[in-house]
């Protein structure tokens, strides 16, 4: 217990430091690996297998913790390692997604292989300094046993790199055969995310709340376009799904065969969007993790802080609701 608690104490005194001085040209220069990349060269041993990985923030919510896994899966490749799985805090998110499977576990190299853990500074994925600084990081422990962890909420905006991995990961998971869908088979399912909660108490006083809002006049008229839009024989189902009472969205019951899932729990809203035959999102990571993951077609704010494919299946909305 003591031990636990000092360790929780040292990482958020750790993310304070992160936090104030990541804007400051001295902040690389608190990171061990740093100084190792400046003045110790590596044993260019080749054969030696090294890893990199990103530690979903305990902390965040589910949709910030899959793209901080996204971003630990996304650089690994890109700076030509091997990805380490870290587990999701939640042990029913870690079974529900599967994104472990078939990757080494950071704890079973540290454990068991003799690996050992070595923080890389935080970086900027479009500033050719900082990813060549942190290259050359890497490339200074080259030989070594290691796993290269990103700093936390390291940002890789272009979530979608990974889709076709997660989605395999997530569809050949056996918590699927455990996902129980209200949906009728025989309809054309629409799901439709409004983000409430949290950052309704947040309006015009958080800036990060605000930026996540989106009024219930977008989202009508965003589903009265996708509905114009769809062309199928097959009678549309619609399910609202957010958090308040209906009386908080009384306009939307001009729609037909509307149902309201206020009460649903996370995991089960979250696979809903993923098996919608389209999905509309919220400015939110919990509907935008499912967009990656659905089959389907997905309407979605252009004006978002992770990317999109441009691919036809991804439809993009202007802040009125027009689609674009």
């Amino acid at each position: 217990m003591y031990l636990s608690l000092l360790k929780r104490i040292k990482k958020k005194i750790w993310a304070l430091i992160v936090k104030k001085s990541n804007s400051k040209l001295f902040y690389p220069l608190i990171y061990k690996s740093y100084w190792k990349a400046q003045f110790i060269p590596s044993s260019l041993n080749l054969d030696t297998i090294q890893y990199l990985s990103a530690e979903p923030n305990p902390g965040a919510g589910i949709g910030h913790q899959i793209a901080n896994w996204n971003s630990g899966y996304w650089f690994a490749k890109q700076f030509d390692l091997q990805f380490a799985h870290t587990p999701f805090s939640i042990k029913e998110w870690e079974d529900f997604l599967g994104f472990g499977f078939n990757e080494a576990s950071v704890s079973d190299l540290i454990k068991n292989k003799g690996y050992k853990k070595i923080k890389i500074p935080l970086f900027d994925e479009k500033n050719n300094g900082e990813v060549s600084r942190t290259k050359k990081i890497i490339k200074s422990f080259k030989g070594s046993k290691v796993i290269f962890m990103c700093e936390q909420d390291q940002f890789y905006k272009n979530q979608y790199g990974v889709i076709k991995e997660i989605q395999q990961k997530f569809y050949s998971s056996a918590s699927r055969k455990e996902d129980k869908l209200q949906y009728n088979t025989n309809a054309y399912n629409v799901a439709i995310h409004l983000r409430r909660g949290d950052i309704v108490a947040g309006q015009n006083k958080n800036e990060n709340h605000t930026m996540r809002w989106l009024t219930n006049d977008y989202f009508l008229k965003t589903l009265q376009n996708t509905l114009d839009y769809i062309t199928t024989d097959k009678r549309v189902n619609i399910y609202l799904f957010s958090q308040g009472k209906k009386e908080d969205f009384l306009e939307f019951k001009k729609f037909e065969n509307i149902n309201f899932c206020l009460d649903m729990n996370a995991q089960d809203s979250f696979v809903h969007m993923v098996y919608a035959d389209l999905l509309i999102t919220s400015k939110s990571s919990f509907s935008y993790k499912p967009s990656l993951l659905n089959k389907g077609i997905k309407v979605v704010p252009k004006d978002f802080w992770h990317g999109y494919p441009k691919t036809q299946d991804f439809i993009l909305t202007d802040n009125d609701g027009n689609l674009l």
